[in-house]
C-alpha cells in the first residue's frame, strides 16, 4: 500500500491481485474452484506475496474433507474432495514464481492430492511416467468405462496450467467414450523443474505417442491432440509434424510470438522467463520468437478446431484467424464474441462442442 493510500485510510490491493480477481474468476470456477472459495480467498489477499499461502490454506480444507470421507469409506466423495484440493493448491502455485520454495511446496501438494484422487474417480485414472531425454514427463491417464480399447486425446498444458487442472475437460471427453492423457511437458507442471519451455513441442508429443503405442488398452490409430492457451500453440505445432495425430483442438493459442513482452501482465511475463530457464527478458524473448506456426501450419492436414475470443487480452483472435487461413486440412474456426482468454467466461459455447467434434473425428458413436 502506498503512503498516500495509508494517509487517506484507503486499502488498495496489489495490482497483481486485482488482475487476478478481474480476469481469472471464470477459469477458476469452471475448472473446479467453488465460487465462494474464489470470493473469500481473493477478498482476504491484499498482497501478491500472500497469494500462494492463502490458496494453500483453502486447499488444506478440501484435503481434510477428502481424508475424512476416505476414512468413512466414501471413496467417490473422497476423490472429488481431493480433486478440489488439488485445484486450489494448483492455483496457489500456478504463477507464483517469485517464491520458488513456497511455489514448489504448494505444487507438490496439488500433485499429491490429484494422485490420491485418481483411483477414486469415476472413471478412475492412473499416473503414467513417459521417458523423455533421460528423465520422465508425467501424466494422468483416464479411460471411459465400458470401452475395451478407446481412442485417446493427448492434452497439452499452457504456461501456467498443469494436469491437475484438467478434471472438467477430461470428464467431457470421457463421457463421450474418449480416453484422455493430460501431461506436463517441458516447462510445465512437474516438468518445469527439469526442463525449460520447448517451442518445438513435437518432440515431447512424439515421446508421449511412442509411450502410448507400448500399451494395449488405448487405440493409438484414433489419436487426437488438444491444447489450451500456450498449449493452443503446442498442439497444432505437434500436428504440423506428427502424422499419427488424427484431429487437433487449439484453444486460444498463438500463431506466432514476438520477442517483446510489452503489454503482457508482469506475472505472466515473469513466469515465462522462469519456465524458459532464461536469465533475463532478452533471453526469454529468444525463446518466445521460436514459437511460430508461420510457414509450418500448411503441414497440418488433419482436421483442426480453432477457438478464440474477441476480448482475449493475451492472445488476440487475429492469431487464430491466421492459423485457420494457413492449415491444409478441414478447419473449424470459432471466434466467440465477448470471449476472454480461452473463453472461460463463456465456456458453454465451446467445451461440449469441442468434445463432440473430437469424438466425431475419432469415430466414436454419438452420445
Amino acid at each position: 500500500m502506498n503512503e498516500q493510500a495509508v494517509a487517506e485510510g484507503i486499502t488498495r490491493k496489489d495490482p497483481r491481485v486485482e488482475a487476478a480477481i478481474s480476469h481469472w474468476a471464470p477459469r477458476f470456477v469452471i475448472n473446479g474452484v467453488p465460487l465462494t472459495d474464489f470470493q473469500e480467498v481473493t477478498a482476504s489477499i491484499d498482497r501478491w506475496e500472500d497469494w500462494c499461502s492463502a490458496w494453500s490454506a483453502r486447499g488444506a480444507i478440501h484435503e481434510e474433507l477428502g481424508n475424512k470421507a476416505l476414512a468413512d469409506g466414501f471413496k467417490l466423495s473422497a476423490g472429488e474432495h481431493f480433486t478440489r484440493a488439488a485445484v486450489c493448491y494448483h492455483f496457489g502455485k500456478f504463477l507464483f514464481v517469485n517464491d520458488m520454495e513456497q511455489m514448489r511446496e504448494a505444487h507438490m501438494k496439488a500433485v499429491a492430492c490429484r494422485n490420491q484422487s485418481l483411483p477414486l474417480l469415476n472413471p478412475p485414472g492412473e499416473r503414467v511416467a513417459i521417458p523423455y531425454e533421460g528423465r520422465h514427463l508425467y501424466g494422468n491417464l483416464r479411460k471411459p468405462a465400458g470401452v475395451a480399447k478407446p481412442p485417446i486425446v493427448v492434452m497439452c498444458m499452457g504456461l501456467d496450467s498443469a494436469k491437475e487442472e484438467m478434471d472438467d475437460y477430461e470428464n467431457r471427453f470421457l463421457q463421450r467414450g474418449l480416453a484422455t492423457l493430460a501431461f506436463d511437458g517441458p516447462g510445465q507442471g512437474e516438468a518445469e523443474y527439469d526442463f525449460g519451455i520447448c517451442p518445438e513441442y513435437e518432440k515431447p508429443v512424439k515421446a508421449v505417442i511412442d509411450h502410448l503405442e507400448t500399451r494395449n488398452d488405448v487405440d493409438t490409430t484414433r489419436l487426437g491432440i488438444w491444447g489450451v492457451s500456450l498449449g493452443g500453440y503446442y498442439a497444432p505445432r505437434a500436428a504440423c509434424v506428427e502424422k499419427r495425430i488424427k484431429a487437433c483442438v487449439a484453444l486460444s493459442g498463438a500463431y506466432e510470438r514476438s520477442s517483446s513482452f510489452e503489454g503482457r501482465p508482469i506475472i505472466n511475463v515473469e513466469a515465462f522467463r522462469v519456465r524458459s530457464k532464461s536469465a533475463n527478458l532478452e533471453e526469454a524473448g529468444k525463446v518466445a520468437v521460436r514459437m511460430s506456426l508461420k510457414g509450418l501450419a500448411r503441414n497440418i492436414t488433419c482436421p483442426i478446431y480453432i477457438l478464440a475470443g474477441t476480448k482475449d487480452r493475451l492472445t488476440p483472435h487475429t492469431q487464430a484467424e491466421k492459423l485457420a487461413a494457413e492449415v491444409s486440412g478441414p478447419c473449424v474456426l470459432s471466434v466467440i464474441e465477448g470471449g476472454n482468454h480461452v473463453v472461460n467466461n463463456l465456456w458453454y459455447r465451446y467445451r461440449d462442442q469441442t468434445a463432440d467434434w473430437m469424438a466425431t473425428q475419432l469415430d466414436v458413436a454419438k452420445r
